[in-house]
Order: structure tokens, then sequence, then C-alpha cells
């Protein structure tokens, strides 16, 4: 069984550093297969598992859960680390402790050991989904979402609370009133979107990152192949004897951050957890960091002239 390195998290709970991805597209698409999925990533030695309310995959991660105690496979539920998701529809401080409740219910788990905010955009309240009118985008009001996810965690609900997709200048908004610090934000990183500004500016701020779409996010409705069919990549892995997979997840794991990364092929399950053992060299440190950026996960779906964000930039506040 792998064994995977964790970082403690500045309110001292720890994360592992490398987690096992559970969103598909199609939402549920696997879902007859899913839950035999999460069992064999759990013998294989994943502990992080990365869901959301949107992914439709709770009340599987939860059965998968329950098997696995009955099975022997861990001896206890502390034995994993549980992350889900506040959708965009639930973005209103009043929704917000009935949807970890809910999620807490479809995992069936009395807490999840960190509960983020998906994006940082409201619906209307309405069905937890993708498609959603252009006139439903609301403003986030940041202070008292906020304020509510503060109380998941003094409720118990969460052990540790955070964001993702929010950039620099969300995050000085959400600092200047919170109570308690986000503990992560969760974004889009790998070698062709390498978040280096935002690396440095959580760091400052004790505010540790994971990694989304580590291998460009292929098979989501917004992911791509760059990864897979980056020459760069590509030389590094023949002449390391690697997959190319391999080198990118190495790559995020050697900037200090943690990465959820998600295959639900059984080899290349195991391949991913095969990035402890071995590094880059500095001067294939130095190719990586010279791969042209482009983001890969743009969000243009929350783009509208009638609302919050009527540009890219608005949404990315200047940041992509």
């Amino acid at each position: 069984m792998s064994s995977i390195p964790e970082f403690t998290l500045q309110n001292g709970n720890t994360i592992p550093l490398l987690g096992f991805g559970t969103a598909e597209y199609p939402f549920g698409s696997s879902s007859e297969t899913m839950k035999e999925t999460f069992l064999h990533a759990i013998k294989l030695g994943y502990r992080h598992f990365d869901s959301a309310a949107i992914y439709q995959s709770e009340q599987l991660l939860g059965e998968a859960m329950h098997d696995a105690l009955n099975l022997g496979l861990i001896k206890s539920r502390d034995e994993l680390f549980i992350t889900s998701k506040l959708w965009c529809s639930n973005g209103h401080h009043d929704r917000v402790v009935p949807a970890i409740q809910k999620t807490l219910s479809n995992l069936k788990l009395e807490y999840v050991d960190l509960y983020l905010i998906h994006i940082p955009v409201s619906l209307k309240t309405g069905e937890i989904g993708l498609s959603f009118k252009k006139e439903d985008i609301l403003p986030m009001d940041i202070k008292s979402v906020w304020e509510a996810m503060e109380n998941c965690q003094k409720l118990g609900l969460a052990k540790s609370i955070g964001v993702s997709n929010f950039t620099r200048k969300k995050l000085e908004t959400l600092l200047s009133t919170a109570k308690i610090h986000p503990a992560v934000n969760q974004v889009e990183m790998n070698p062709y979107w390498q978040q280096e500004q935002l690396r440095e500016f959580c760091e400052e701020k004790g505010i540790h990152i994971t990694a989304y779409s580590p291998l460009g996010g292929k098979g989501t409705i917004w992911g791509t192949n760059w990864i897979m069919e980056c020459e760069v990549l590509k030389e590094i892995a023949k002449a390391k004897g690697r997959t190319i997979a391999q080198i990118s997840l190495r790559w995020v794991y050697e900037q200090g951050v943690s990465v959820v990364v998600k295959s639900f092929n059984k080899e290349r399950m195991k391949e991913n957890l095969d990035i402890f053992d071995w590094n880059l060299s500095p001067d294939e440190l130095q190719k990586i960091t010279g791969i042209p950026q482009r983001k890969g996960f743009i969000a243009s779906e929350f783009i509208s002239d009638e609302g919050p964000y009527k540009t890219l930039s608005e949404l990315w506040d200047g940041e992509i």
C-alpha cells in the first residue's frame, strides 16, 4: 500500500498531499461502477477523496467508505480525509449549513475534513446543476457566506473550511472580515497554469493550495489535452522512464502544494501514486517553468451582460 505524505494546515489539521478526484462529466455517468472504483482507490492507498455537491459522487463515496470499514481496509473513518464543496445555488448565508448537512447525509458522515466554497459566484436558489439561466447569476456576498462557513466549523460539521477558484483579490475581500481564515484554496494548477503569483500570496497568508486538474481536466466540459500533448513533458517523461501524467503530478507536488487527480482506470490510478520516491532535476524544472501559460477552466458560463461579471477579466480579477 502506498504511503502518501501529509501537510499540516495552519489550523493544525493535516491533509494528504495526493488526493483522489471524484468528478467526471457528465456527472454520475459511471455511477454503477463508481463505488467499486472508490474501494479500489482505498485499497491502493488513497486517503483523501475530493467530492462536491454537484459531482453526484457523495452518496457512492459514503457507501464505499462504509464497505471499506466492513472489509477492514481501514480501521476507522479518521483514516480518511474527505473534502466536499458548496454549490453556487446554496451560496447564500442561510443555505450553507443546510447544504453541508445534506452533504453529510449523502456521505453518511458526522463531519467532513474540509468544506469549500466551490466558486465565488451565487445562483438563485434552485436545483444543483450546471444548467442555469444567465439571469440567475448573482454576486456572492462573500462576507455573509463565509460567516456561515465559519459556523460549519464551529458546529463541528467541517474540521477545516476553505475556498476554491478564488483569486488574490477575492481572498483579500474574504480575509478583511474573516474570523477563521480559509485553510485551503483549491485551484486549477498544472504545468500549463502554474499559479506562481497566487501561490506566493497564499503562502504569505498561510493558505494551503490544492491543485485540481493537474493533468489538464480532459473529459470535463472545459478540459484539454494540452498536458498529454506537451513536447516538453513528453521529452522529460521519456528520459526518466515515467508517464507524462507522473511528470506533471510530480511537478505540482514539488511546488509545495497538494494535488487531487482523477482517473477511474485501475492501472493509471496506481501509476498516479508513484510520484514520491524520485524527483525532477533543476534543468527539468527550468524547462517546465518555460511552458507558455494558458488557463483551461475559464468559467465562461458565469459571464453575462446583466450579471455581476460581464467579462472574464472581472470574474478572474485580471489574473487570466
